[in-house]
């Protein structure tokens, strides 16, 4: 029977002791339901013992399959980042390559340019040397035409006092030689531009008015009246030389070449004299001779004073017309040509042994050889 223990004797099939016997079974009966409640509360106990060991089994086990899961998740995602790893290790080389490649190309480039370069400057040298030759040469013509300029110019006021073609010929020999690049030709501008301004002031001031007045005297000449015939002495003077002069009136006759007047003899010579005069006097004019312009007036002037009647108003006022063309005759004093000139050549000289010192070089080579020699 439940509740009761292994070795308790079985009851026996004997009639029920006597009444002195049932005292001592009611005795016995009741430890033996105590034992069997510990019994069943010990059972309960191991059960629920039991029950806990094996929830906490069960709960370990879920831990633990957790757990495999999470490290079964974590292996694959480590494997997955070792696939990736590779796959990133395979790239970094690709792209190690290609950086190699691509440094490889640039260095190419770099020489490539380097070549460039060079022969950029190398073409650059080739230009700046053909455009030296060039500036040289265009230089070399700008001078030649300068110093043919400015030898025209002398030439031209030497042989006929032209002052205002040579000043034209000075003006564009400073245009030329502004066009010169070398520095070293600047200060010559500076003696051109005062040898200029010494031709313009040197020239005659009014020369179209002068030749206007002088054509207006010209067409005035046949109308201007002749010195008249001497006329005899008076009646009333009494003097002693009056007196001589008409005793010896009749004996002797005296006439004047140079003081008498020409009407008698050909008025037309003496109109003729004046006027060549007047055209000598235009002609060193426009040769721009201002000697020969005043002498050829003063001679105009004693002619006018000799053979015309200075009595007359139109020949008071054709000799005050020559007196101002007179005084108007510009200066005597020739100007000084020919500094520039020299500064020139002596400027293109230097010039020249300074770019080509390689001639004096081998000239003095020789002359060391021979000096060694002896």
């Amino acid at each position: 029977m439940p509740g009761m223990s292994e070795h308790e004797p079985a009851p026996s099939a004997t009639p029920a002791p006597a009444p002195r016997a049932t005292k001592p079974a009611s005795r016995a009966a009741a430890p033996r339901g105590g034992g069997i409640a510990l019994a069943l509360l010990l059972a309960l106990l191991a059960l629920l013992a039991a029950a806990y060991v094996g929830w906490r089994q069960w709960q370990q086990r879920v831990g633990v399959h957790a757990a495999v899961l999470n490290t079964m998740d974590l292996l694959n995602r480590v494997n997955a980042l070792e696939h990736k790893l590779d796959g990133l290790k395979g790239g970094n080389a690709s792209v190690a390559q290609r950086l190699d490649a691509a440094d490889q190309l640039d260095r190419t480039l770099q020489a490539a340019q380097q070549s460039q370069g060079d022969r950029l400057r190398q073409l650059e040298d080739a230009v700046g040397k053909l455009s030296e030759n060039t500036l040289s040469a265009r230089d070399a013509t700008l001078l030649d035409e300068t110093e043919s300029l400015l030898r025209m110019a002398r030439e031209r006021y030497e042989l006929f006092h032209d002052a205002q073609g040579a000043a034209t010929a000075y003006a564009l020999a400073a245009q030329a030689l502004a066009a010169v690049n070398d520095s070293a030709f600047a200060g010559l501008r500076q003696n051109i531009e005062a040898e200029r301004r010494a031709l313009l002031a040197s020239q005659p001031t009014g020369q179209a008015e002068a030749l206007a007045r002088l054509t207006a005297l010209r067409g005035a000449l046949p109308t201007l009246p002749l010195k008249p015939l001497d006329a005899p002495a008076s009646a009333s003077s009494t003097g002693a030389w009056s007196r001589i002069g008409r005793a010896l009136v009749g004996v002797v006759s005296v006439q004047r070449d140079n003081g008498a007047p020409l009407a008698v003899a050909d008025a037309r010579f003496a109109r003729e004299l004046v006027a060549l005069d007047l055209a000598q006097a235009q002609a060193a004019l426009l040769a721009h001779d201002p000697k020969a312009f005043a002498a050829a007036l003063q001679r105009a002037d004693a002619g006018f004073a000799s053979q015309f009647d200075g009595s007359a108003e139109t020949v008071q006022q054709v000799r005050n017309t020559l007196r101002q063309l007179i005084d108007a005759a510009p200066n005597n004093a020739p100007v000084q040509l020919g500094a520039a000139l020299t500064e020139l050549r002596n400027l293109r000289a230097v010039h020249a042994l300074s770019n080509n010192p390689a001639p004096a070089a081998s000239t003095a080579l020789p002359a060391h050889a021979a000096g060694a020699a002896r």
